[in-house]
Parts: C-alpha cells; sequence; structure tokens
C-alpha cells in the first residue's frame, strides 16, 4: 500500500489475533487497557504503523522468537488528524507479538467506548459503559489495525466494577473477582472479523435465561426492570437466525447472541458480532402497547443486524466504499425475513414509502452513485444515507425479481461460500450470481452503482404497440449539474403488464436500455403498468389518458404497489413541473374508495404537501381543510372509530389510526379533535383499553390542536412512560405544537440536557418541520451552532438539518445556503448539499402553484 491516502494504513503488516483486556472506570472519566497483537511483517519494517485515536500509550514492548525488547513510549508519534500512530522499532520478516498498555477517556458524542446513563430502579442514575465502532472508532478504545480488510480474533477481558455483569462478542468462558471486589469476565476468541465489530458493554445489567435456537443461544441484555419488555425480541430474533441460517445454507458464525438495549445509542442499532447493540426503542417493547408500525420497525431492525451476521461479518466489504453493499442487502434482506416473520403486514407494499425517500433524493442534482471513493472516515460516515440503505435494497430487490427468487439466491450462496471469514468487493458479488445464472448481470447493476439518478420511463400507445424510453428525472428548482447535461442510461430490467381490448392481460419481462423498446400485443392495447408490482427502481410516466384510463381499473386490476405507485408518481411529476397541484389534488380526490394503508399513507402525505402548499392564504387553508376531510370520511366511517372485529389484519388496524389523526389535523374536523383530546387524557392514566394505533394518533392531533395544558400534560407522560415507544411518542409530540412559546421550552430541554443527546437532532429537525416553529427553530440552530454540534454526534447534525428542506421561503433558502457557507458539515456534506437543494425545490414549487392552487381551491 502506497501513501497516496493518509488515512489507509500500510499493508507490509497484518494483524492475525489480538488478547484485549480493558478496565473501565479505572481512570477518572475513561478507562484502562492493554492489548497484545500477534502480527506477521511481510518483509523487514523499519516501524509499525496502526490506528490511535486519543488513546495515551503508558507501555510498549515487541516479542519475537520468545524474547522482548521493550520500547519507550515516548518514542511513539501519534498523527492526531490521521488517527495513527507511528512506532519506531524494526521488525523482520515473519511472526511478531507487540504490547500495548494505555489508557483513554469515555467518549462524549456516543462513538467509541462510552458511557451511557439510566434511571435505576430505585430511582438513583446509574451509568453502563458500552461501545459503538463503525466506522473508525475501535481506534478509540484500542491500538488496532482500524480497516475492515484487517480482520483477525478477538479475545477479550473485561475487569468490571463490583455489582456489574459485562458481555462480548463470544461467549463467557471464565469469571475470576478481583481484590477489590470487581470481577474479571474472560470471553472465548472470536471468529476472524473488523475491528469495527469488536463491542462490549459492561453496567449492572439483566439478562433473559437463553432461549436455544438449533444449538445458539439467544438473550436480550438490558437495564434493570424491563424483562418484561424482552418477549417480541426474542421470539423475532429466534425466527430470523433460523431464516438466514436457512437462506444462506450456512449456520450462524458465532457462539451465542446477546441482543442489547442500550439507553444512549447514536445509531437504530449495530451489528457487532453475538454483542448486537439497540436503542431501547427498537428492542425493548410490549406488542399490547405498541402500534403495528412499531413492531414492524422493531423487527425490521432486529432482522437487518441478525442478517449482517453472515453479510457483513462473515463477508466483510474490503474498504468502506463497499458499505453501501453491506446495508442495503441487509435492508433487503430484513424486509424479506420481515415479510415471512408476519406476511399479514404486507412488507413489500410498505417498501413504497422508503423507497419514495430515495427516488426523491435521486431526482436532485446533488444526488450521488451508490458506490463512490471513500478516501477520509468522514467519508464514511457520510455513506449512512438514504442512498445506501433505500436505494441500495431497492436495486438489489429489483435485481432478484428480475432472475427469480430461486436463482437469485442460489448466486448469493455461492457469493458466501465463496468469500466466508474474508473481504469482498462489489464486483464479486455481480460475478457470482451471474457465474450462477448466465445473466449480464455485472453489466446490468453497474449502471445503477456506479451512476446517479432515478430513470423516468415513458409509456406511450400506438393501436397494438407499447413504446417505452427512458431519461433522467430533475425536480424543477433543483441544480442542474454536468452528470445531469450528459444523456444516462440505465439497464433496466422492467415487468410490463399490459391489457389489451379483447380482455386480455400478459406481463412481459424486458430490459430496456438506451433505444425505446417496443411490446407488441394483438387486438390493440387497453391499459399498460410500466413498472409491474414496483420491482425496478424507476418512476413511470403516463399520457393523460392512460393515467385516467388506469385510475379506472385500479381498484380491479392494480395491486396496492401499483396503486401507490399512481399517487407518488404524480406527486413527483407536480415537482418535475410537469403536472400542476391542481391535477394531483383531483387524483387523491378520486381515491376516496381506498382501503390499502400504503396507499392511503402516500395519499395522506399528498394531502399534508397540499395543506402547506395552501399556507399563507386562509380561504385556502379551509378549503384544504374541507377537502381532506372530504377524502377522509368515506374509509374512516366504514372502519368506524374502534376496532370491533377480532379478526381485522393489523394493517387495517393501524389504517383507522393514521385516517384518524389525518382528519383531526389536516381536516381540522372539530369532533375528531374532542374525541382525540378525551382519549389522549384517558391514555394517560390507563391505555390498556385504547387501540395502540388510535391513541398513537390522539396523541398526535391533541399536540398540533393543543394549549399550554396539553403540553404540560403531555410532557409529564413523557417523563412518567412506562415503554420506550411511549416515551418517544409523548417526546416528539412536544415538538408538534403550534405555538412558539411551547416550542421554545422543548428547545430548552435540549440545552438543559433533558432531552438524550440521541434524539435531541431528531426533536430539532421536527421542530423545523413545524411551521409554527420552523424560523424560530432554524434560528435557535444559527445561534446554538457550536453548542449543538459539540453536544450532539456528529452523526445526528445532518439528520438535524433535514426539516430545513419544508422552509420554503426564498429569503430562509439563501440565509441556510450563506450560513452553511461557512459553518459546513464534512461528515454529511453531500447528505446537508441535498438538504438545501431539496429546499430550493420546495421554494420553486411555493412560487410556481402557490398562487394558482389557491385560486382553483378557493377561488375568489
Amino acid at each position: 500500500m502506497t501513501s497516496e491516502n493518509p488515512y489507509r494504513l500500510p499493508t507490509t503488516i497484518t494483524p492475525g489475533a489480538y488478547r484485549l483486556e480493558l478496565e473501565p472506570w479505572a481512570v477518572d472519566g475513561g478507562f484502562r487497557g492493554a492489548v497484545e497483537i500477534d502480527v506477521v511483517a511481510e518483509a523487514d519494517v523499519a516501524e509499525v504503523v496502526c490506528n490511535n485515536d486519543g488513546l495515551t500509550i503508558t507501555g510498549a514492548a515487541l516479542v519475537t522468537d520468545g524474547a522482548e525488547t521493550a520500547i519507550d513510549p515516548s518514542s511513539i508519534t501519534i498523527d492526531d488528524e490521521a488517527e495513527r500512530m507511528t512506532v519506531p522499532i524494526l521488525l523482520g520478516a515473519g511472526p511478531h507479538t507487540l504490547r500495548f498498555s494505555f489508557e483513554g477517556a469515555f467518549n462524549d458524542q456516543l462513538v467509541g467506548f462510552y458511557e451511557s446513563t439510566f434511571t435505576g430502579t430505585d430511582g438513583s442514575e446509574q451509568r453502563l459503559a458500552t461501545t459503538q465502532f463503525e466506522a473508525t472508532h475501535a481506534r478509540k478504545s484500542f491500538p488496532c489495525w482500524d480497516e475492515p480488510a484487517f480482520k483477525a480474533t478477538f479475545e477479550i477481558a473485561i475487569t468490571a466494577p463490583e455489582g456489574m455483569v459485562a458481555v462480548s462478542n463470544a461467549a463467557e468462558v471464565a469469571r475470576e473477582t478481583t481484590d477489590d471486589g470487581g470481577t474479571t469476565f474472560r470471553f472465548a476468541p472470536t471468529m476472524v472479523m473488523s475491528t469495527y465489530l469488536v463491542a462490549y458493554v459492561i453496567g449492572e445489567l439483566e439478562i433473559t435465561d437463553p432461549v436455544d435456537v438449533d444449538g445458539v443461544p439467544l438473550r436480550i441484555v438490558h437495564v434493570p426492570g424491563k424483562g418484561h419488555l424482552t418477549d417480541f425480541a426474542l421470539e423475532a430474533g429466534a425466527f430470523a437466525l433460523r431464516y438466514f441460517a436457512d437462506y444462506f445454507d450456512i449456520p450462524y458464525p458465532g457462539d451465542k447472541v446477546d441482543m442489547i438495549a442500550i439507553p444512549d445509542f447514536a445509531f437504530g442499532a449495530m451489528e457487532n458480532l453475538g454483542c448486537i447493540t439497540f436503542r431501547e426503542v427498537l428492542l425493548l417493547i410490549d406488542p399490547n402497547t405498541a402500534t403495528q408500525p412499531e413492531l414492524q420497525r422493531a423487527a425490521d431492525v432486529i432482522n437487518h443486524e441478525l442478517a449482517h451476521m453472515w453479510f457483513g461479518d462473515l463477508v466483510t466489504m474490503a474498504w468502506w466504499n463497499g458499505l453501501w453493499l453491506n446495508e442495503a442487502f441487509a435492508t433487503f434482506m430484513e424486509m424479506r425475513c420481515t415479510d415471512a416473520f408476519r406476511p399479514e403486514w404486507q412488507r413489500w407494499v410498505d417498501f413504497g414509502l422508503s423507497r419514495t425517500a430515495a427516488f426523491d433524493t435521486d431526482a436532485l442534482g446533488n444526488t450521488r452513485p451508490i458506490e463512490f471513493e471513500v478516501v477520509s472516515p468522514e467519508d464514511a460516515e457520510g455513506m449512512f444515507d438514504i442512498l445506501t440503505y433505500e436505494k441500495g435494497a431497492a436495486v438489489v430487490r429489483m435485481l432478484e425479481q428480475h432472475l427469480g427468487e430461486d436463482r437469485f439466491r442460489e448466486g448469493i450462496r455461492r457469493y458466501m461460500r465463496d468469500n466466508a471469514y474474508g473481504n469482498a468487493e462489489t464486483t464479486d458479488l455481480w460475478d457470482a450470481i451471474e457465474a450462477e445464472t448466465g445473466d449480464p448481470v455485472r453489466r446490468i447493476m453497474d449502471s445503477w452503482i456506479f451512476q446517479g439518478g432515478v430513470p423516468l420511463v415513458h409509456c406511450s400507445i400506438d393501436g397494438d404497440s407499447i413504446v417505452l424510453t427512458q431519461e433522467r428525472l430533475r425536480y424543477e428548482g433543483g441544480d442542474v449539474t454536468d452528470e445531469m447535461i450528459d444523456a444516462a442510461v440505465w439497464a433496466i430490467p422492467l415487468a410490463v403488464r399490459v391489457a389489451t381490448l379483447d380482455g386480455s392481460i400478459t406481463e412481459h419481462r424486458v430490459l430496456l436500455e438506451d433505444e425505446p423498446l417496443t411490446i407488441t400485443g394483438t387486438g390493440g392495447v387497453d391499459w399498460a403498468v410500466v413498472n409491474a408490482e414496483g420491482s425496478s427502481f424507476v418512476r413511470a410516466a403516463y399520457g393523460a389518458e392512460q393515467l385516467d384510463r388506469l385510475a379506472e381499473v385500479a381498484s380491479t386490476h392494480l395491486s396496492p404497489v401499483e396503486r401507490y405507485a399512481l399517487v407518488d408518481d404524480a406527486w413527483a411529476s407536480v415537482l418535475a413541473g410537469s403536472t400542476s397541484a391542481a391535477a394531483f389534488s383531483n387524483l387523491v380526490e378520486a381515491s376516496v374508495n381506498e382501503r390499502d394503508r400504503s396507499v392511503w399513507q402516500r395519499l395522506i402525505g399528498g394531502l399534508r404537501n397540499l395543506d402547506r402548499l395552501a399556507q399563507g392564504n386562509t380561504p385556502a387553508e379551509e378549503a384544504m381543510a374541507a377537502i381532506a376531510r372530504d377524502a377522509i370520511r368515506p374509509t374512516l366511517t366504514e372502519l368506524g372509530p374502534v376496532k370491533t372485529d377480532d379478526d381485522e389484519d393489523d394493517r387495517t388496524t393501524q389504517l383507522r389510526g393514521d385516517l384518524f389523526r389525518a382528519m383531526g389535523t389536516l381536516g381540522d374536523d372539530p369532533d375528531v379533535i374532542d374525541q382525540a383530546k378525551q382519549l389522549a387524557a384517558d391514555g394517560r392514566r390507563d391505555a390498556s383499553d385504547i387501540d395502540a394505533a388510535v391513541l398513537a394518533a390522539a396523541v398526535g392531533i391533541t399536540a398540533a390542536k393543543g394549549d399550554e395544558v396539553d403540553f404540560v400534560d403531555m410532557m409529564a407522560a413523557w417523563r412518567a412512560a412506562a415503554t420506550p415507544q411511549d416515551e418517544i411518542r409523548y417526546l416528539y409530540a412536544l415538538a408538534e405544537f403550534a405555538d412558539d412559546q411551547l416550542l421554545a421550552r422543548v428547545r430548552q430541554l435540549i440545552l438543559d440536557g433533558d432531552i438524550r443527546t440521541q434524539n435531541g437532532p431528531y426533536v430539532i429537525r421536527a421542530l423545523l418541520a413545524n411551521p409554527a416553529g420552523a424560523e424560530p427553530t432554524w434560528s435557535f440552530v444559527k445561534e446554538r451552532w457550536d453548542e449543538l454540534i459539540s453536544l450532539f454526534p456528529s452523526s445526528g447534525i445532518v439528520r438535524m438539518l433535514d426539516g430545513l428542506s419544508t422552509i420554503d421561503s426564498r429569503e430562509a433558502a439563501e440565509d441556510a445556503a450563506a450560513f452553511f457557507a461557512s459553518h459546513p458539515v464534512p461528515q454529511g456534506a453531500k447528505t446537508l448539499a441535498q438538504i438545501l437543494e431539496r429546499q430550493r425545490v420546495a421554494v420553486a414549487l411555493r412560487e410556481r402553484e402557490h398562487a394558482r392552487f389557491c385560486g382553483v381551491i378557493a377561488p375568489g
């Protein structure tokens, strides 16, 4: 390895095994440790270069052929910017052992080795120590070769204070009592794995009895008093372990699985081998009080992390440019597993919502290819975004649907067998699937991975024929880049369903590339669906007559995914400047007979977009509320106010809650608002007899339409929450009030430390998206910028700013652009550019459509 990239380590020395001992709280505000690293030098070298970020080396030695050579710690140099240390000592070619003793401080931004606090069962504040090493934070806890390609085994020992327990990646093999009453926990060596997957958690924790999953013990680790919230996670985790072992045709590669609920956690969860860490809200859950989306989200994340045990941990990307495949495939597999775990949830139908966010990002000039060059740790952190997860999963799903599920799975199994315990590049996967299927997989997928953007497929009907063409979709008001000017071409696998005038329906599987593609039928074309079952990552454009005909047959011939796409693509057409907001409003109003929850989520989202567009014109605001009421009322009336059928499916139950909330917040229905406030009050006293979906909706309505009394009640409910889901529900509701004097109190809660730093960025995002608090919150962010970026995890900063994209005045957009010109966010530079461009798109929409739309719905 040359020194072209200062953040990459030389490859002349490779580690093979670590023996790590750690003692948290052994020094004030931090920890003490020692590590032995077995290495191999491929040639004679005059120095050892490895990663170190903030550790003080207190001792060092080299052992070769049994002879130990002391190393003066003061001779070791540290490059703080590159997070590397250089040890000046000669190593001959061959095996050696390096020894380092060190001290470090607990990190204060929820990465590396850090402390988390919680309230004990006696009301006192307790602490635990935990880790978050992805992407490049293991180096904050011990000296190491902190790159994914440097795989090794890890044998870990943790000395914990009296009364505490420790868990790590592998099974516990011994406990020893220390002289001061503490305990040293020793763990078996792990399989070979990357440093970012190392983990340990220490604290006064409770651990469930293990569930035997075909020989693999599965446990939940949590803070005291929450054991009653673990059953769902154990059920989902056991199902997923069996599902993935069967899918990959490889047994689980570790010796146990612990899933650990951490009170303070910057991400959703982390796939550390055998020691998976989660936010509490995603692991500890009461199915009797949680909503269906909350249960589904927990199952998704559990499945995602367990999928990583194979795809990510057993087979790992060689460098961070391959992170997209690691996360995209786990996202794809999470949905596959959730769909098998709870088929009634219709997980692939629900995928439309998250795919929409990826579409919207990819229509921007500031989008990016799924895979791109990663140089620095900041670049790696910037890859954790919507394009890595949702677009990546969508194109993997597209390939699976094109090849067929069985053929695709055989290709995946081949890839896993060929690369187990090693590292791989993206092309290794395509080549394995191509070798198994004979299809031109690499050629197809390279067109999706190495260029940004989303194709818009045009469908035109000419008698017996359908002609398909493609172009790159761009939103009006967005940036026009050189890449957008150059004609992009994708190899697009499409399933096209065609109905002819004689009533026959056929499906055609085609590959659309640069030339127009013609599908010829017989008897004349009645209607066609370009992207049947939404299997491809494309938007579709139809002529006006085609759209009208599809709307006529939607309830009888289009699946929920396809009906969702009609609405979703129509709104994208509004953003692109090809369709008016009034025309979209007509489509929403014509959908009153819809009964699918996912389609209704998109319809409600459309109503919300129109409501925001009408803001600033009082008659139009009132007219928009009436449109919402008229659209929602038929389905809500049919469902009734409460669940009466024990056989009612979960999605229908949740739809009732969605519509109830929309009727109160968008429809401004006074009866619904009164009912919601009463339900919210009843739920704070005893929620056992209230449907969770309706109660969650009532909380949202009460916040949006509430006063100071409601605010105080909501805050009390947040502080007294019985479950993590209740806590988050009430916390985010505080950001939905329409009085900025109340919202100012929420902002102060953040500064006072009352809101956990893991949640603070998302609360600010909600405040920015709330029209009542948007401008004051933006002023707050600017004034408190330095304080906020030092308070929150770095990964949360750009997520906090996402709400800016909804502030649709030109003055606000120019102000935001000017502010960030001098206040960069390096770890989220590309995502920030996308947020600011989305804001410009919103500004262009308002300037183009506000007056026209208001004149249509409230003339005069």
